[in-house]
């Protein structure tokens, strides 16, 4: 068990499933008390009995966070169980559908609307008057595609441009109170949504990714935990309205720039979070 987080109350939602079942293994792991907070068929429980059994602090909380009323409960749920809110970090988010905008349709763009960025929006209120009170802060996930902009994900790229943008202005603004917001942007990550068989890409885009990363492969849940750890943590106190890419170069990468890689970076550093769900998220629409 670590320190960087002792004391400290973090939720974490979509923290059950991927990059966020990392993100709540390795904030248990440093000494934050985590609420675990998921959809209802994500496999919260899992986790939170996951967590308990290797000595860590967690409570799970079942709903649909795009809901003020299940914002404001999933806050209560954190100071009720532990006398106060930290940390928040907005990792929930969905990825569906990959089209030319001419045949997306407007259910998948309806969907993640409603989870990718209503549920930021909906949770940073919800939290914000606890965050002031402790001088917390608040990471946000924004994405390669929020900078970039990636053909056939352009409205998946657009939910994640809006979280960099908002969460910029969120700490223009909360700076006042005391309260730091940043961003993260993950690259292709080693998850369900960049596989063809559990998520929406087809060979080519699969392919296409892994070639045009500079390290030559998919980051890894943890590595990307591991940013969202250092930003969470009083290690960060002089960083706010940051955005810090976790992409493994894609964002600067000319090219099939990865088949040129070493092959020390082509190889996954290895893990000691135990990561049970990288495998599981939303990848269809669900309700």
């Amino acid at each position: 068990m670590g320190t960087r987080l002792q004391g400290k109350v973090a939720i974490i939602t979509g923290g059950a499933a991927g990059i966020g079942e990392a993100i709540s293994k390795r904030f248990a792991l440093e000494g934050a008390a985590v609420v675990v907070a998921g959809l209802p068929d994500d496999p919260v429980r899992e986790v939170v009995d996951e967590i308990k059994a290797s000595g860590g602090q967690a409570v799970g909380y079942l709903g649909d966070l795009s809901s003020w009323k299940l914002a404001q409960e999933c806050v209560k749920l954190a100071v009720d169980e532990f006398g106060k809110l930290d940390i928040l970090i907005n990792n929930a988010g969905v990825f569906i559908e990959t089209n030319y905008l001419t045949d997306y349709s407007e259910e998948a763009f309806d969907y993640m609307i409603r989870h990718n960025t209503k549920t930021t929006f909906l949770m940073s209120k919800a939290a914000l008057p606890e965050l002031q009170k402790t001088h917390g802060n608040i990471v946000t996930a924004g994405s390669e595609a929020g900078v970039l902009g990636i053909p056939q994900n352009t409205p998946y790229g657009g939910t994640k441009a809006f979280n960099i943008a908002f969460t910029k202005g969120l700490a223009a603004e909360q700076a006042a109170f005391g309260v730091r917001c940043n961003v993260v942007g993950p690259g292709p990550i080693d998850t369900a949504w960049t596989h063809k068989e559990t998520g929406p890409m087809d060979a080519k885009m699969e392919k296409t990714n892994n070639q045009a990363v500079l390290t030559g492969r998919r980051g890894t849940p943890e590595e990307v935990a591991n940013v969202y750890l250092f930003l969470a943590s009083d290690e960060a106190s002089y960083v706010t309205g940051a955005l810090y890419m976790v992409d493994g170069g894609i964002t600067i990468a000319k090219g099939p720039a990865g088949d040129q890689a070493d092959s020390f970076f082509k190889k996954q550093p290895k893990e000691d979070l135990k990561l049970q769900h990288s495998m599981d998220g939303h990848t269809s629409i669900r309700e």
